[in-house]
């Protein structure tokens, strides 16, 4: 295989086009409507390598309307994005389809194939040291967005069109032999958590102690002696961070450097530790909502209805941190209800199938705070009653989360190996022969 490399900037090997304009959210994923047509969207180019016909959701497309369509072989790059981790990243469509359309978060990207194999190109984008020049590029704070031009000028160095098939066919056959062994991996983990769910589901709805039941007026049974509340009747909604740039977060070395919890963090844990948090500056003098132990923190503005509605409780005390802007913050009245019960409960998919059809929203998912505040829930007549069922959930779940954590580590050591595997043979460091 031959030895010589060119560089070249992005709009010498291709061209960027745009995703949808003019949609509102009732134009996706509707039934039955005769105008429906394929649609990428965003969530599937961050997850994904290849992009093929299962991957779509739909779109109305009416007669006439004038959009850009896909076509196999295409690149699509995340052009915004909630954090850098996304920024950039690209997919590549790998079927024949008959009509389909983007995302508007993203760009598509029409390669001239006579100069480049966009599925090298995809690998190529995908490694780590081209990740990470150009996730330099993005800038923002509430959101990362990647201008065009940052794009179109991106230097890469590729070999000839020969080299690149050999290449390509090289990498697929290799990641798809590790790709294999995460995804039984992730299965096992999808059996863990459903197991888990289960046993915060029952605990939560049913209690621990073989109590009778009957169907509630929200449509489940709960023990006859549960009561209602709304969370408004339990505890007071606050503010996250506000008057905040980019600049005043996570500086190194500030004195006026405080705790700062993020999105992140909510989003993919249970229960919020110190070793959890950021960093924000706060001036002397300034007014901003301090979290608390007992806290809970809910997510209120998403891209996706996955994490909507979201909560988590802070389970350590700490001397003064502060919230995201993207949630809410909720005190609990502990008089009335153990915050560590309530996060079980709001967790639990029967809670959360109920919070999460009120986001609403397209382009991102929001909750309204009345829909938190009027949100309505069965409690144990006592605390003590909710204590012993938090700390039974914890005594069952730990097991469950151990079992996953190892399993994850397995999956993060097979997922290095392949951006290691990609990110050296694009780059040359590994030699491919025919």
């Amino acid at each position: 295989m031959d030895s010589i490399r060119n560089k070249y900037r992005l709009k010498d090997l291709g061209k960027l086009f745009s995703g949808l304009s003019g949609k509102s959210g009732d134009d996706f994923n509707q039934e039955d409507n005769p105008n429906n047509r394929g649609f990428i969207p965003f969530t599937n180019i961050a997850n994904n390598t290849y992009l093929k016909k299962d991957h779509l959701g739909t779109v109305v497309i009416n007669p006439g309307e004038k959009q850009n369509k896909v076509r196999k072989g295409d690149l699509f790059f995340l052009m915004s994005s909630e954090g850098y981790g996304d920024i950039g990243k690209t997919a590549v469509l790998a079927d024949d389809i008959d009509e389909a359309y983007l995302n508007s978060f993203c760009k598509g990207y029409r390669v001239n194939q006579n100069k480049c194999n966009p599925y090298f190109l995809n690998y190529l984008l995908s490694s780590v040291c081209y990740r990470e020049i150009l996730k330099v590029e993005g800038k923002g704070f509430t959101r990362i967005n990647l201008k065009i031009e940052k794009v179109n000028n991106f230097e890469v160095i590729i070999p000839s069109i020969e080299s690149q098939n050999i290449i390509t066919n090289y990498i697929d056959e290799k990641t798809q032999a590790i790709d294999k062994k995460v995804t039984l991996l992730e299965q096992k983990i999808e059996t863990y958590k459903k197991l888990k769910n289960t046993i915060i589901a029952k605990a939560v709805t049913q209690g621990i102690s073989n109590q009778e039941l009957s169907i509630n007026d929200l449509g489940f049974k709960t023990p006859a002696n549960w009561t209602k509340y709304r969370l408004k009747d339990l505890g007071k909604l606050f503010s996250g961070l506000s008057g905040k740039s980019g600049d005043d977060f996570n500086q190194e070395d500030n004195p006026n450097n405080r705790g700062f919890i993020p999105f992140t963090n909510i989003a993919n844990n249970t229960y919020l530790k110190k070793d959890h948090l950021g960093t924000v500056i706060i001036n002397p003098g300034e007014k901003q909502n301090k979290v608390r132990k007992g806290d809970l923190f809910f997510l209120m503005s998403s891209e996706g209805y996955g994490d909507i509605g979201k909560t988590a409780v802070l389970a350590d005390d700490i001397d003064e941190a502060y919230l995201n802007s993207f949630c809410k913050g909720y005190r609990v009245n502990q008089n009335k209800c153990n915050p560590y019960f309530l996060n079980y409960l709001l967790l639990s998919n029967i809670y959360r199938q109920r919070l999460i059809v009120e986001g609403k929203g397209f382009t991102r998912i929001n909750l309204k705070m009345e829909k938190v505040t009027d949100f309505e829930i069965f409690l144990p007549p006592t605390l003590s009653e909710q204590q012993d069922i938090a700390n039974y959930i914890d005594h069952k779940t730990t097991t469950i989360d151990g079992i996953v954590s190892n399993i994850g580590k397995q999956i993060d050591t097979l997922k290095l190996l392949r951006k290691t595997l990609i990110n050296d043979v694009v780059t040359g460091k590994i030699k491919v022969v025919k």
